[in-house]
């Protein structure tokens, strides 16, 4: 059996020759990723396994196979003809699947975590021992399999608890209730009524934090860590922080919540102790390791964790990317991130989604879209596409929850968020819907300054 390391050092031995890359997913994270990965000199040619997001298809290749578990050998007969050096992938799902055990190979390269340490993410029960053994600081809670236990916790709460699926459940399987009542609907909803089907078989009912959330990403080789600039997401549906958590309706970066010493503590008490503990379990951690924190009164603390880029925070992240992304993820691939500088634009960024009428429960797919041109003509503007598809008479139109992602960069915060927004006001779709507060108070703390 070929080793991780023999892998890698196999296949660093041609780190200096173009890269033929393959992108797995097919959402508004892997169209910033695949735009990030075309404008490296590395690059020799793109494949991509979901051409059916316009975005993504004038980009790369398909691959022409389908991208499932129980097929994934076909993606490996892709990777073995097409010579592919690097597998990059996107979602969670893959990676919870076991994809990154399967395609790689002593001459092919996989970023983003095996199948045992993609369990930070697909198995929050898990998780959330790993941090306690740990000692990593994270909120307290129980895990449950059976929903009268779990109701019976619950109200006896004297405040209303988080409840969380523990499996994976497309971002929307976490409710933060206002009552007893929310919290015991929560727990019916996921244990009784399946409605995220086996990601609810087992969940966390956990103390509710309070303070400002940020999310904080880092690449890691196993052994170095590399903290990319923080973003902030906005994860309820409306303005103010109201309404239905979602997989994300918008962020900007950098955020200005984590100072220095903030960000030392969190180095210092949740990611190098989190990446320690891995190394201990004999887990070979290689990608994106994404804190979801709190900022208590006490410090900060772990809401979750994911082993792939945010979805936004990565389009708000991957258009201040200077540096080539390629040799950034080889070098988490072979152990040499300790040896590389990362630059970024100075200039923040912020992503603002336009989703679907019906969002997050049912969205309606299949509207007309335009004025996508109009908005990234604009200067400094890029919109990626997250949940559209192509007629044949070349219309675009909505076939997903989250449509579009328009980000913009800008001189300062208020001037990003500006040209985000002009740019979200020229694209048209009945019943779009976006959020008009994104970066808001920031911005405006930013410019009293």
């Amino acid at each position: 059996m070929t080793t991780p390391e023999a892998a890698s050092s196999t296949a660093a031995a041609n780190t200096a020759a173009p890269v033929n890359v393959l992108l797995v997913g097919g959402g508004g994270r892997e169209h910033a990723l695949g735009a990030a990965i075309s404008r490296s000199p590395r690059l020799g040619k793109l494949f991509i396994t979901h051409p059916e997001n316009p975005g993504l298809a004038a980009l790369g290749t398909p691959v022409g196979v389908p991208v499932s578990g129980a097929e994934v050998y076909r993606l490996e007969q892709v990777c073995d003809r097409e010579r592919i050096g690097l597998v990059v992938v996107g979602p969670e799902g893959p990676l919870a699947e076991g994809f990154a055990d399967k395609l790689a190979t002593p001459d092919r390269l996989v970023f983003g975590p095996r199948k045992d340490g993609a369990l930070l993410e697909s198995d929050k029960a898990w998780c959330k021992t790993l941090l306690r053994e740990a000692s990593v600081p994270t909120a307290e809670g129980r895990e449950f399999t059976d929903s009268e236990n779990a109701l019976a916790y619950a109200t006896s709460r004297a405040e209303p608890p988080v409840i969380k699926a523990s499996g994976l459940a497309a971002g929307k399987g976490v409710f933060v209730p206002e009552s007893i009542k929310e919290a015991s609907d929560a727990i019916r909803l996921i244990m009784d009524e399946r409605a995220f089907g086996d990601a609810g078989k087992k969940i966390l009912v956990e103390e509710r934090l309070t303070g400002r959330e940020v999310s904080v990403l880092a690449i890691t080789d196993g052994r170095s860590i590399l903290v990319l600039p923080p973003c902030q997401d906005h994860k309820r549906l409306f303005d103010n922080d109201i309404g239905p958590n979602t997989g994300g309706m918008g962020a900007f970066c950098p955020s200005d919540v984590i100072d220095d010493a903030t960000m030392s503590c969190i180095e210092r008490e949740v990611l190098v102790p989190t990446v320690d503990a891995l190394k201990r379990d004999g887990i070979d951690y290689r990608g994106v390791l994404y804190a979801g924190l709190m900022l208590t009164h006490a410090g900060p603390k772990v809401l979750e964790f994911n082993v792939r880029f945010g979805d936004p925070e990565c389009q708000a992240l991957m258009v201040r990317l200077r540096s080539d992304v390629i040799e950034l993820m080889l070098a988490a691939c072979t152990r040499k991130l300790d040896k590389i500088e990362v630059e970024w634009d100075p200039r923040p960024s912020v992503c603002v989604v336009l989703a679907s009428e019906g969002y997050p429960s049912k969205p309606r797919k299949g509207t007309p879209i335009e004025g996508i041109e109009d908005a990234e003509a604009l200067e400094d503007v890029t919109v990626f596409h997250a949940g559209t598809a192509q007629l044949r008479t070349g219309e675009i139109v909505t076939a997903g929850g989250r449509v579009l992602n328009v980000v913009a960069l800008g001189e300062t915060l208020a001037e990003a968020r500006e040209r985000a927004y002009d740019a979200a006001g020229r694209i048209r779709f009945e019943g779009m819907q976006f959020r008009s507060d994104i970066a808001a108070q920031t911005a405006a703390a930013s410019s009293r300054r």
